[in-house]
């Protein structure tokens, strides 16, 4: 995978956007900007990262999944990490503190309408100052929040979850049971739930819906069917697929991105 550690990207005289080819071995490492940063996914879907600087390092880490149609606004200061699904283009608007529109101090989802589109696109050409500032204005009225409801996956730091964590994380279709778990790396069922559950908070069973949940989210905002997202992340049947992630979410598979 190639990583990449994005520098200060700014513009002293005003907003500033970037493009980003990305493929699915671009990830742009944890790091940070001096400036505020509105993630937009043009084409393909962005998978970023955001959380918190404490004493132990990474906390409340929270996984965003951007389709077109959303953006992600990550306030200047904020660790955040951001990679693809699968082929994609980034565009990004930088904004320096003082110019901000808005003031608000944790990742926001916002509806990225086709207007809104456009103004990205448009501040990315050569205008004059006078363009320039009505084109920021438009788009600092565009940035309307979205509710969304995140799937947050807590990985264990556990050895011994750990290593069933990455196996599921890589095939979250596997239907092995916790006693079959526990005797492919070499633990009691027993001992392998009490490792979940400390690791995590979570218990074996509950952590792995989530986690299944969370690996369809791309999957949905690319557009694929619910009956074979549902199979590709382990359950038997959609109606089955659909319960679930209702219960955690309070939407169904179709509607979580706006489609019905």
């Amino acid at each position: 995978m190639s990583r990449f550690s994005q520098p200060r990207i700014g513009a002293p005289d005003g907003f500033f956007v970037v493009t980003f080819p990305m493929s699915p071995s671009t990830l742009f490492d944890w790091h940070v900007h001096e400036d505020h940063q509105l993630a937009w996914a043009s084409a393909g879907v962005l998978i970023v990262l955001t959380g918190l600087t404490g004493l132990t390092g990474l906390t409340g880490v929270t996984t965003w999944v951007l389709p077109p149609s959303r953006a992600l606004w990550i306030p200047a200061g904020l660790p955040h990490e951001t990679g693809a699904s699968g082929r994609a283009t980034m565009r990004s608007v930088y904004v320096p503190p003082g110019m901000s529109p808005v003031t608000w101090d944790a990742p926001t989802v916002v509806a990225a309408s086709p207007l809104l589109a456009e103004v990205i696109g448009y501040l990315s050409g050569e205008l004059t100052a006078t363009q320039r500032e009505h084109a920021e204005a438009l788009l600092s009225d565009l940035l309307t929040p979205l509710p969304v409801t995140t799937l947050n996956v807590p990985f264990p730091g556990d050895p011994i979850a750990g290593s069933v964590a990455r196996q599921l994380s890589d095939n979250p279709a596997d239907q092995k049971t916790l006693a079959e778990w526990g005797r492919a790396v070499g633990a009691s069922e027993r001992t392998l739930a009490r490792a979940f559950v400390t690791a995590t908070g979570l218990p074996f069973g509950r952590w792995r819906t989530l986690l299944r949940l969370q690996s369809a989210l791309p999957l949905l905002a690319s557009g694929e069917v619910v009956s074979r997202i549902a199979a590709r992340v382990g359950y038997q049947t959609p109606s089955a697929f659909t319960a679930a992630f209702r219960r955690e979410t309070g939407t169904t598979p179709a509607a979580y991105f706006g489609r019905t």
